[in-house]
């Protein structure tokens, strides 16, 4: 079993898209493996892929790649995922399975309260970051890559990042709000978090401005 590090937090027939998204994402990971599985939701909302047959193990190592994995035990200087929970003035709290504070001169993020830097880098709440475990007695910190991920983002086009709808859900909103031709792509960042990115000539607050009255989310725009 693999327990996804991305949470469904949506309830009724949103959470029912959800988990059928999230279904038909992991039977294209597997594809190519011989390998089956059943999909689980446990209490504190992170899926769980129960796998069987041959090629079993490979098919945990893929799905950890692609989503990263919660699990009950972490070694120090390790890389994890965690869903970003929480903030307050002394940093960012992640939920990787169990709380993880990551204070705020450990973001390696540039000046700023906690607030002010996840509005500037459109950390919406719930998207997956990437983190490292803190020696005993030492906290956890944002990993190297996840920090080189969130700058690249302040040097493209604009972006627009959205919490609590699948991929397909942002696509058609893009395209009912008349703004397809608007954008590059909508990168998955996790089963329920977006990020829209912007051409060239877009302007990813009003963008914003447009789609936002069609979501029912949170979403916050990366402006270079």
């Amino acid at each position: 079993m693999v327990i996804l590090a991305t949470k469904v937090y949506v309830k009724g027939e949103a959470r029912d898209r959800a988990l059928d998204s999230l279904e038909s994402l992991v039977a294209n990971d597997l594809a190519d493996l011989e390998a089956e599985f059943t999909l689980g939701l446990r209490d504190d909302g992170f899926p769980s892929v129960t796998l069987t047959g041959e090629d079993a193990p490979a098919a945990r190592s893929l799905l950890t790649e692609e989503w990263g994995a919660i699990t009950p035990h972490r070694e120090a200087g390790e890389t994890y995922v965690g869903t970003l929970d929480s903030w307050d003035d002394d940093g960012f709290v992640l939920d990787a399975g169990t709380s993880v504070r990551i204070p705020s001169d450990e973001f390696g993020l540039g000046q700023g309260s906690p607030s002010q830097i996840r509005k500037r880098f459109g950390l919406v709440q719930h998207m997956p970051l990437r983190f490292v475990e803190g020696d005993e007695g030492e906290p956890a910190r944002l990993a190297d890559e996840e920090r080189d991920r969130l700058y690249e983002w302040t040097r493209g086009t604009g972006r627009v990042n959205v919490n609590s709808a699948t991929r397909a859900e942002v696509r058609a909103t893009v395209n009912r709000s008349g703004h397809p031709h608007d954008i590059v792509t909508v990168e998955r960042l996790g089963l329920l978090e977006q990020s829209i990115v912007c051409r060239e000539e877009t302007d990813a607050p009003g963008l914003l401005s447009d789609i936002g009255p069609h979501l029912q989310a949170e979403l916050l725009a990366v402006v270079p």
